[in-house]
């Protein structure tokens, strides 16, 4: 069917051509899969929209590979010109002495902060590469108000009426567990079966005091905690090595933890607000990061953030073309140097 060349423009995704070029040099799905780092199964698809929207086939499909088509050797001429376009737009632009400037200070929760936001951060930094981005990990209450930072993340909306608060979007928790846990002590079947096993519990002024008692029904946590920390990183630490269960975030499976979920019906979500006074909206470089910070948080890109409940497993492919950048697989802080006892 002829399609207008506008719409087919509108149509056309850089990142599946991207995919497409990667794959035709390796003649493999797979291989480039592996250089792009995202899943096979997402090459697949992509290469599939690419072919519906330009309405002709580019692969060859062979047990060992694939092969350009005729029409697809076309498309990969052009896609290259393209490819090359964009380079020499990247080089212009770090050899441009202008830029935005200035200084930002965002305050944020130290879990989201450094397995959500840093990730990105990289990024953006490379393209801001003038703007001083200042990030504030810290598990207590942050006023804006009172310049403690420009941008606050937290789990609290602002009492005070003269901020500007905007709802970002929620943080789904989720009881986890080791594989050698579960080996050496099982899995709780059900809610009430929690009291016999060993909890990683997570304590902030942002977090609210009792909770666990209240859903465990007891009185005090003595012989169930083993393990209380402040921070989300030792929690996370604590739960990978076996420590106990813990409650982490349903993007922990998607971003390479090595954690099994507990299905016992518990789950508990935080609404993540973003607060900052309304004199930046005169200032560029803020609202730059207000923006910025509202892009990454999106439920509609990043479905953990949304408001609706996902499985953690069910996330893993939901995020696969979106979290590999954020993977903790591969870095040195998920794996610390054990130091054995003299």
């Amino acid at each position: 069917m002829h399609r207008d060349v506008p719409d087919v423009l509108r149509s056309v995704s850089w990142d599946d051509l991207r995919i497409f070029l990667a794959s035709a040099e390796q003649s493999s799905f797979r291989k480039a899969a592996k250089i792009l780092k995202i899943h096979s199964a997402t090459i697949v698809r992509r290469i599939e929209r690419l072919e519906q929207v330009i309405g002709c086939r580019l692969f060859i499909r062979h047990t060992d590979g694939v092969s350009v088509t005729a029409e697809g050797r076309m498309v990969m001429e052009n896609a290259r010109t393209m490819e090359r376009a964009t380079f020499n737009i990247v080089r212009q632009s770090q050899i441009s002495p202008e830029g935005i400037r200035g200084f930002v200070r965002v305050a944020i929760t130290e879990g989201l902060g450094t397995y959500w936001v840093l990730p990105s951060l990289l990024e953006f930094q490379k393209a801001n590469r003038f703007l001083t981005f200042e990030l504030q990990e810290t598990m207590e209450l942050t006023d804006v108000g009172r310049l403690e930072a420009d941008i606050s993340i937290q789990f609290q909306r602002p009492e005070r009426p003269d901020l500007m608060a905007v709802q970002l979007g929620y943080l789904h928790n989720y009881p986890f567990v080791s594989d050698s846990y579960s080996s050496s002590f099982g899995l709780p079947k059900v809610l009430s079966d929690l009291k016999l096993h060993r909890v990683v519990q997570q304590i902030s002024p942002l977090l609210e005091a009792g909770v666990y008692e209240r859903i465990l029904g007891v009185d005090s946590l003595e012989g169930i905690v083993g393990v209380r920390t402040n921070t989300s990183s030792a929690v996370l630490y604590a739960v990978e090595r076996g420590a106990g269960i813990g409650m982490l975030p349903n993007y922990a499976l998607a971003l390479g933890a090595k954690l099994v979920p507990i299905d016992v019906g518990l789950k508990n979500r935080l609404d993540i607000w973003m607060t900052y006074h309304p004199d930046l909206r005169n200032s560029y470089h803020h609202m730059l990061v207000v923006d910025w910070l509202r892009r990454i948080f999106d439920g509609r890109r990043f479905p953990c953030f949304d408001e609706k409940f996902i499985h953690p497993s069910d996330l893993v492919p939901l995020m696969a073309d979106t979290s590999l950048a954020r993977s903790i697989e591969g870095f040195a802080a998920p794996n610390p140097i054990v130091v054995a006892a003299s």
